[in-house]
């Protein structure tokens, strides 16, 4: 073998020996990036039940730590959306001014737990927690926090939830208006707390 020859076999042998080790480096690389997706997927799958045990009724844990004041979020329990809404003090403040033009403005006829009253509807007065389907047809409202929204009645509209589907509305505590073809209030789950950032939904706060 002349000389030439020897060197360009030297050469492909480091050409060769440097793609190896790229393709060991990013299988490496790969591996590690997918034990990385292993154990958060678990994570995940742990704080929530499996979707059968949702569908039977199994409690569903929800962090609200990073809920915004004035932000909802949804959370599934039993097939069903569960909104929880974290209202600011200018909200919950407005919620008696709404009485008389609310067809069950105390609750009195509603779908919710017996710990549950008062014009806030919920345990903790900062945070609403009720089933996201329409009490006339089980569609799902949207959230309108805007207040003054010239489609929903102007200056009497503080904010709450809209049923585009038959024009349903709804306030910031899911008590229903008054002219609407819904009749009932948004129905409250049984819910209860563990400490002060983990809501649990399907478990009533008396046997929690």
């Amino acid at each position: 073998m002349s000389e030439v020859e020897a060197g360009q076999a030297a050469d492909d042998g480091r050409a060769s020996d440097q793609t190896r080790r790229r393709f060991l480096t990013a299988a490496t690389s790969g591996i590690s990036a997918v034990g990385v997706v292993g154990v958060a997927v678990p994570f995940m799958a742990s704080w929530n039940p499996s979707e059968k045990a949702k569908a039977a009724g199994a409690p569903v844990k929800a962090d609200i730590s990073k809920i915004e004041p004035g932000q909802m979020v949804v959370v599934e329990w039993r097939g069903k959306p569960v909104y929880v809404l974290r209202r600011t003090p200018e909200q919950i403040a407005g919620l008696p001014s709404l009485d008389d033009s609310l067809k069950d403005p105390n609750s009195d006829g509603s779908d919710q737990p017996a710990y549950i009253s008062g014009a806030p509807r919920s345990l903790n007065e900062e945070y609403l927690v009720v089933v996201g389907l329409c009490t006339h047809l089980g569609c799902a409202p949207k959230f309108r926090p805007e207040v003054g929204a010239a489609d929903l009645g102007g200056d009497s509209w503080l904010g709450g939830f809209f049923c585009p589907c038959h024009g349903s509305k709804f306030d910031l505590a899911g008590r229903v208006y008054k002219g609407v073809p819904a009749a009932d209030n948004l129905i409250i789950p049984p819910y209860s707390y563990e400490g002060d950032n983990v809501l649990v939904i399907g478990v009533d706060t008396e046997v929690a």
